[in-house]
């Protein structure tokens, strides 16, 4: 369990039944524990404001747990679609970046899961200023809340019907925080949102998807892919040096085997680098046989590279090539380009 420097434990990252369980270690009851839990997801963030919580524990409790929270430094709304991306401060001051998109089937939640990246994939903002320390549960959770908080002021029946860890960091290199997170938003008391209906990004950490596969939780996998071949894949990808793509889909085989669950292979058209009819070809070779789906993203600009979109006529063509070599495949909408929310826009830190 996490804790900070005075032994309090963090009490957003943990589960009503190990919150039940140190209370009665201390000697409150142990039925508070589920009590406690449900307030943190109502917007709670004191122990005075949970009404049915005896103000004879509030002392102890405080002795026992800390609530910690995020500020929310700046909110960017899309006056193109209805996406808002939010720039969250944290409490050791690093900032970290979340968006809200609207689809047809209902409202998505993007989350970081590190402060900057490791990875140091050549078209995403998030790993250009380097990588900073990992999020906790909490502070995950934490950006779920006040994205909900802040939608509900103009739309009070807001919902959220997916979760997509795709922000800033590599969610896999932060295992066991964005494990114990999934479990936290998916534990009945708290937002109680399926399993199927989160997405998890990786860029391909072959070991931890195998780990993940363990893990009984049934989630969408969506796997940076981006080219078929292994050259072009360790220039973009450097994480494709030490697990080429044939040992990524060997484990993406496995993942989908044990959960019963399409994989999405993400691939960025780049014009010139991965978007001709071989690529398509190689592409839908790669991955005959697997159940899959392949989502085709626009490359968005940053500032560091001069990576260009591919042309709408190769977009149709590359889509048809691997339609017909029964491939399932969409074109995915770019939201929030104008605010630099879209795929591999977010940041650490906001630049001007």
């Amino acid at each position: 369990m996490y804790k900070n420097a005075d032994e309090q434990l963090n009490l957003r990252s943990m589960t009503a039944l190990e919150i039940s369980e140190v209370l009665k270690q201390n000697g409150i009851e142990r039925y508070r524990g589920k009590q406690i839990f449900s307030w943190l997801y109502k917007h709670v963030d004191s122990f005075e404001k949970m009404t049915d919580i005896p103000k004879k524990h509030i002392e102890q409790l405080y002795r026992l747990f800390y609530i910690d929270a995020l500020h929310t430094s700046n909110i960017w709304a899309s006056q193109t679609d209805d996406t808002q991306k939010y720039l969250f401060t944290l409490d050791d001051g690093h900032t970290v970046e979340s968006v809200s998109m609207k689809y047809e089937h209902g409202n998505s939640i993007c989350v970081s899961s590190q402060v900057g990246c490791k990875m140091g994939c050549a078209f995403c903002a998030s790993t250009q200023a380097g990588f900073v320390r990992n999020l906790r549960p909490s502070e995950m959770l934490l950006q779920l809340e006040y994205v909900i908080r802040d939608r509900m002021k103009t739309q009070p029946d807001y919902r959220i019907s997916n979760v997509v860890i795709m922000g800033i960091g590599e969610p896999l290199d932060n295992y066991d925080a964005v494990v114990r997170f999934l479990r936290l938003i998916n534990e009945p008391g708290g937002f109680g949102i399926g399993y199927r209906h989160i997405s998890l990004s990786t860029c391909g950490l072959v070991p931890q998807i195998y780990r993940l596969a363990e893990e009984g939780m049934p989630i969408t996998l969506s796997v940076s892919l981006h080219t078929p071949d292994n050259v072009v894949r360790s220039q973009l990808m450097p994480i494709n040096h030490r697990y080429p793509i044939e040992e990524l889909i060997m484990a993406c085989k496995e993942y989908g085997r044990k959960n019963n669950r399409r994989i999405s292979f993400e691939y960025a058209l780049i014009q010139g680098v991965n978007d001709s009819i071989a690529d398509a070809r190689k592409l839908a070779k790669l991955l005959t046989g697997i159940l899959c789906h392949v989502n085709l993203i626009l490359i968005n600009p940053i500032k560091e590279r001069n990576f260009v979109a591919s042309t709408k006529q190769t977009q149709v063509l590359f889509v048809k090539t691997l339609e017909e070599n029964h491939i399932n495949v969409t074109i995915r909408r770019r939201l929030g380009l104008d605010i630099d929310a879209a795929c591999g826009q977010l940041r650490k830190s906001h630049m001007n």
